[in-house]
């Protein structure tokens, strides 16, 4: 439409004026606008239009009063040369659909869509990616049912990148068969310091710099022997945070090393923390995109104040969805839509009458 319009506007001003004011020859705009725009055969069409109507209009006019032979050229010119322009941007957003959908499916595969109501537990989350184009990162989150409880696993690969996203996809391999067969929480937390290890290993012989790649995380269990308790293993993350109507609390914190970095200690992986959870309580687990979101002062985030304000004006924002909106529209207001990196929120809660069992056996 706005090429259009002008191609009219032009030759009705030129035509409806004196010879003093002729405009004709700014018809060459018109195929311009429509480069800019519009597909390739629409801008030719428009690039013909122009050239032809130039010859018309200008013919009208006695020979004293006509634009000439140059601008006939410039028209002509500035036709094929938006032709060509709108060739290359055409094939620009190509190649640049192509690449979001390579981003979109690679975020699926390493963050996997979860069914609703999965493996006993009521959960939300959203992912927001600090390079909007790239759609993906460092922070991973995953609900694996198993033989013996349902496991999650929450965490921020250091770092930024495609190698950022190879790490989160090899730690959530490994925990997506680690926690489905082994019965020990433990076990699974030597089996992921094990392959990050392995994994910075293969990268430092293919000559890539990022030999020293570690990650936080949040490893937790669930037990249908244990209703009322959640084992918990923090590699040096965020701890997660208990939400329920009568208030806020927060779970043992990082008082283990990040993944990657248990070879700078004996003694194994981090201790297991067995914590009493109400399954009013939901458990809400956040990387430091939330944590460390500034406003325009330099502020951090104030992430439990405004969790103990919500919940005392409301408690049914314990639940899961609901929560997980009121922290993600919270950072983006508090920082004003900058992300300075990977913002990962996600919550869990036990699902009251569910048997569990029968949802991890269908992993």
């Amino acid at each position: 439409m706005p090429p259009l319009l002008l191609y009219l506007g032009i030759t009705l001003v030129d035509l409806r004026t004196t010879e003093r004011f002729r405009i004709i020859s700014w018809i060459v705009l018109v195929p311009g606008i429509a480069a800019a725009l519009c597909g390739v055969w629409p801008t030719a069409v428009f690039a013909l239009l122009s050239v032809v109507t130039y010859v018309a209009v200008d013919s009208a006019w006695p020979q004293q009063y006509q634009a000439g032979l140059a601008d006939f050229v410039l028209v002509a010119l500035g036709g094929v040369l938006a032709t060509l322009a709108s060739a290359v941007r055409v094939r620009g957003e190509r190649q640049m659909l192509h690449m979001r959908d390579i981003a979109e499916t690679t975020r699926r595969t390493v963050l996997r869509p979860l069914p609703p109501h999965w493996a006993g537990l009521e959960h939300a989350g959203v992912y927001l990616a600090s390079d909007v184009d790239a759609r993906v990162g460092g922070d991973f989150y995953d609900i694996q049912p198993g033989l013996h409880g349902t496991r999650v696993l929450v965490g921020d690969v250091q770092g930024k990148g495609l190698g950022a996203v190879e790490t989160a996809a090899a730690l959530l391999g490994t925990f997506r068969e680690a926690g489905y067969h082994e019965k020990d929480l433990a076990t699974v937390a030597e089996r992921l310091e094990i392959r990050i290890r392995r994994h910075r290993g293969h990268t430092t012989a293919l000559g890539r710099n990022d030999g020293d790649r570690f990650a936080t995380a949040v490893l937790l269990g669930f037990s249908e022997d244990a209703p009322g308790t959640v084992e918990v293993i923090n590699f040096g993350h965020e701890p997660p945070l208990a939400v329920g109507p009568h208030g806020v609390r927060a779970l043992p914190g990082g008082d283990g090393l990040p993944l990657g970095l248990g070879d700078l200690v004996d003694g194994g992986p981090p201790p297991l923390h067995r914590v009493p959870l109400d399954r009013e309580e939901t458990l809400l687990l956040v990387t430091d995109g939330v944590t460390e979101a500034r406003d325009a002062d330099g502020e951090f985030y104030p992430l439990v104040r405004e969790l103990v304000r919500a919940v005392e004006a409301d408690p049914g924002r314990a639940e899961p969805g609901r929560l997980v909106r009121r922290i993600r529209d919270g950072v983006l207001r508090h920082s004003g839509g900058h992300l300075g990196d990977d913002t990962t929120v996600f919550a869990i809660r036990r699902l009251p009458g569910e048997d569990p069992v029968r949802g991890r056996l269908q992993s």
